[in-house]
């Protein structure tokens, strides 16, 4: 596993998101963290599956556990700012469905996976306010800022901020983390 983001320019989503959903939106830029952590390496970290309701159709249910424990942060960093605001928390285990259950459902329609594909599980949202996982969700699509300190709010990302998503597990004496996934935007050319 890798952290990701899929960074979304939400303003030509807005556009293009009825009828083609996003598309243009969310095809120009990725970042992933730089270390890739084995299955094997979070197997200590594994926690029951969450209750699914809807009950998933039979190709998709799955008794073996496969969700994780994994602590979940993200960092905003504005241009003029030298103090990173952590404006999320959240866990893994929020996630609804598991990995497992993704790639069955991916792969279903005869969709090729090959060692080294990269595929995402998708904004992690937790249950309340500070677990919410996006900067629109977050801003409750712009109309709540977000206070970075200083008289400077956000509701958007502008150009010269750094998002910094961080990821570990925490063992009794050790933990398992995945290196700092950044990226900073940078003026249209």
């Amino acid at each position: 596993m890798v952290l990701m983001n899929d960074w979304s320019a939400r303003d030509i989503q807005k556009w293009e998101y009825v009828p083609l959903g996003p598309f243009l939106s969310k095809n120009f830029a990725t970042s992933i963290s730089p270390w890739v952590v084995p299955m094997e390496a979070l197997m200590p970290f594994v926690l029951p599956n969450p209750i699914q309701d809807p009950v998933p159709l039979p190709y998709l249910q799955d008794k073996s556990d496969y969700t994780f424990n994994i602590n979940l942060s993200v960092c905003l960093q504005g241009k003029l700012h030298r103090l990173m605001i952590v404006y999320y928390r959240s866990l893994w285990r929020y996630m609804y469905w598991t990995m497992k259950q993704q790639l069955a459902h991916h792969t279903i329609t005869g969709c090729n996976v090959r060692p080294g594909d990269l595929l995402a599980s998708g904004t992690i949202s937790g249950p309340d306010p500070s677990s919410f996982g996006s900067m629109l969700e977050l801003s409750w699509r712009g109309s709540k800022p977000i206070d970075l300190g200083n008289g400077h709010t956000r509701t958007f990302l502008r150009d010269g901020d750094t998002v910094i998503i961080t990821g570990y597990c925490q063992g009794e004496s050790y933990r398992v983390g995945f290196g700092a996934c950044s990226g900073t935007i940078h003026p249209a050319v």
